[in-house]
């Protein structure tokens, strides 16, 4: 006879067996719950596009380019003009004080009932503001401007004996004259060369590239550090009346541009074809 007694319990399985068992039935949901949750997964990550390269903007043209820039204008004008209308140094500077954020057309409507009246500081005294007022009303800002020509005025004829001051650094010191307005008084007025710089200067320098900077102010002392001689006092103008009626805030007329074969800019637009330009 054996001396194995039988187990208590009935069926009993042997160890191995339970074991297997009861590892299989872990992966079960338990009795009374609706499911377990279901395994992670690692999903790979979305990838982003990315970015195109931004084009890096030109190196500026060396010296002998932009001697032949300013040779073509020259050839092309030799003796540029500013478009705002004037009769002497006096309203030179009232028309660019009035210039700022206006367009020159519209200035030049103001001044000709303006001008006939009061073409002298004391003149403008005389008018008075409301009578300043009331003549450049179609213009911006023509209530801060109006005061401002009363009080220049006012500074003219009581330090100066009513004449315009042949200095940047003096006429900086008015109501309403900044650098850009007192170098172009200085340049047009009295033949002192000086590179004003306002936004079609400031986009056709860096463009082509002449320069590359960051504000009018360095602009302006870019362009007259690099300027040869000949060409400093008509470079104002000359850059000015290019950046108004060729190169273009939007669309630079590249296609009729005197210099496109020096200019460096990347992005020249098309020939229009049938009056209508093409994407470019």
């Amino acid at each position: 006879m054996s001396n194995l007694k039988p187990s208590s319990r009935r069926g009993a399985k042997p160890k191995a067996v339970l074991d297997t068992a009861l590892a299989a039935d872990s992966s079960k949901p338990a009795a009374g719950t609706r499911g377990s949750k279901p395994r992670a997964v690692l999903v790979k990550p979305l990838t982003v596009a990315a970015k195109p390269k931004r084009t890096r903007a030109p190196k500026p043209v060396d010296r002998e380019t932009l001697v032949a820039i300013f040779r073509r204008f020259q050839a092309i004008t030799p003796e540029p003009k500013g478009e705002l209308e004037h009769v002497n140094p006096y309203t030179l500077l009232v028309a660019v004080v009035l210039s700022a954020q206006a367009t020159d057309a519209g200035v030049n409507k103001a001044t000709r009932g303006l001008f006939p009246v009061a073409d002298t500081p004391a003149k403008m005294l005389a008018l008075g503001l409301e009578g300043v007022r009331e003549r450049i009303k179609t213009i911006n800002f023509f209530n801060t401007k109006a005061k401002n020509v009363i009080a220049l005025s006012e500074r003219l004829v009581a330090e100066f004996g009513g004449e315009v001051p042949d200095s940047v650094e003096i006429l900086e010191t008015l109501p309403g004259v900044g650098r850009k307005t007192a170098s172009v008084v200085v340049n047009m007025a009295f033949g002192i060369p000086r590179i004003a710089v306002d936004t079609h200067i400031f986009r056709v320098a860096n463009r082509l590239p002449l320069v590359v900077t960051k504000t009018p102010q360095q602009t302006q002392e870019a362009l007259e550090r690099i300027m040869p001689d000949e060409f400093r006092l008509h470079a104002h103008h000359w850059l000015i009346l290019h950046g108004r009626y060729i190169c273009k805030a939007r669309r630079p007329e590249c296609w009729r541009c005197p210099v496109a074969d020096l200019c460096r800019y990347p992005e020249k637009s098309p020939a229009p074809v049938d009056g209508k330009h093409l994407k470019g």
